[in-house]
């Protein structure tokens, strides 16, 4: 099978030919591309009517130790090779190709948060139409994006960055103190309206936006990571009320997302993740970075000798102890009451048995606003809300991020596709800002 990249006859691997659909019937697939530091993991996913997702589709492939820095790509070319590779598997085992992707994107310059702003009405007695709603979302988008961009350029040494919305969502609206799910036609003096946005720089997208086009594909959406990992836990259920810390540890990053009473309450990501765990083991140890890396797997899965156990969890400890500083630091950037004490995990670098020991086991968390000891748990992929496997291939919690790219691809073409009536208030504010 030639490769599908445009301007390149390289031959990639043999498999089956693909069926291009027809375009009616092709916009009820969604490619996801999870572009992780470590792995390009791909997902073909069939959205039915309902809503709910099947996925008839999987791919994997591996990334050069180059390829990526911090979470983002360092060599566009090089990731495109390895997404192209990645979906050739994937359209193989579906026996068919998609045209529309979602991208996901991580990395420590991508801010996600909610913001809240509050308008006192001239004329309370006035009941709020579409067009005064939609003023008052653009004003927090606004808001939004301005703080997004002074805390870009803080962290960046005062450089000017252009950022980007890529996600949005509705949290909550309240109207003189009472929560609502849609504004229109209540009267009031003061509506409160929480939005979660999530904002990356534009040279981070471009990247993104680049692969896509050298695999000719539509670009449906980019997706902040995390907020893809809460679009895989909350589904399409407007009345979901989990509370919960979700994290996804991968190899260059580790991304959290708190979800308050089914609210997207703010995403946070910092530059440590499975790698950081490898480079410890090769220092320490004095060995290549491949064989490091095949000694933390081994830490895991019972390949480590019981006598040099000691020695590679020793290795591990400083950077172990850092990246729980990280999480802790993340954690105290939220400013609620209370955290949720359940604490979902996915991503590869979850799968390390020193992190998940220690933040079951350790005190890391005395100092932080829990009621409760936290609760950890590894997401699995029957756990995610309406999407079903039907390859029988996803069998961990590796691949979940790239799942919730799916859901958020399925949004997008619902948002894309209902008429006014239909649409619930979330789908008109998601409408509104083009997301």
């Amino acid at each position: 099978m030639i490769s599908r990249i445009k301007g390149t006859s390289k031959k990639v691997f043999t498999r089956v030919k693909s069926v291009k659909l027809p375009v009616a019937l092709a916009e009820s697939y969604v490619v996801a591309l999870d572009i992780g530091t470590e792995n390009v993991k791909a997902l073909i996913g069939r959205v039915l009517r309902n809503g709910t997702i099947e996925i008839v589709g999987v791919g994997k492939a591996h990334q050069s130790i180059t390829d990526m820095q911090a979470g983002a790509i360092a060599d566009i070319a090089a990731v495109t090779t390895n997404c192209d590779t990645a979906l050739a598997e994937a359209e193989d085992q579906a026996g068919m190709s998609g045209t529309r992707v979602v991208i996901g994107i991580a990395g420590e310059l991508v801010k996600g948060s909610t913001s809240t702003i509050r308008i006192h009405r001239k004329d309370h007695q006035k009941p709020i139409d579409d067009t005064e709603f939609s003023k008052i979302i653009r004003l927090v988008q606004s808001r939004a994006q301005q703080q997004a961009k002074q805390e870009l350029s803080t962290e960046l040494g005062g450089k000017d960055v252009e950022v980007r919305m890529v996600n949005s969502a509705l949290v909550r609206i309240l109207i003189d103190g009472y929560e609502i799910t849609n504004p229109i036609g209540f009267q009031g003096k003061e509506v409160s309206v929480q939005l979660y946005t999530a904002f990356a720089p534009m040279i981070h997208i471009g990247a993104l936006e680049r692969v896509a086009e050298m695999l000719d594909l539509d670009l449906l959406a980019v997706a902040a990571e995390p907020f893809a990992v809460s679009r895989a836990v909350l589904g399409n259920d407007d009345h979901n009320k989990t509370n919960a810390i979700l994290m996804d540890v991968g190899g260059g990053t580790t991304d959290l997302a708190v979800v308050s009473e089914g609210g997207v309450m703010g995403t946070k990501m910092f530059g440590i993740g499975g790698r950081a765990f490898s480079r410890s083991i090769e220092r320490q140890l004095d060995v290549t970075y491949l064989q490091a890396e095949a000694i933390k797997l081994g830490l895991t899965d019972g390949r480590v000798p019981k006598q040099k156990i000691a020695e590679v969890e020793a290795a591990l400890h400083s950077t172990l102890e850092v990246w729980t500083n990280g999480v802790q630091i993340a954690l105290e950037e939220f400013t609620l009451e209370t955290l949720p004490h359940r604490m979902l995990l996915c991503g590869g670098g979850s799968s390390l048995a020193m992190l998940v020991d220690t933040l079951q086991e350790s005190k890391w968390y005395s100092d932080l606003p829990f009621t409760k000891k936290p609760y950890i748990h590894h997401i699995q992929p029957n756990e995610v809300s309406a999407i079903t496997d039907t390859t029988d291939t996803i069998t961990d919690h590796t691949f979940i991020t790239a799942m919730g790219l799916l859901r958020v691809g399925a949004d997008t073409l619902t948002t894309n596709n209902m008429s006014g009536s239909g649409k619930s208030i979330k789908d008109k504010v998601n409408k509104l800002l083009k997301v």
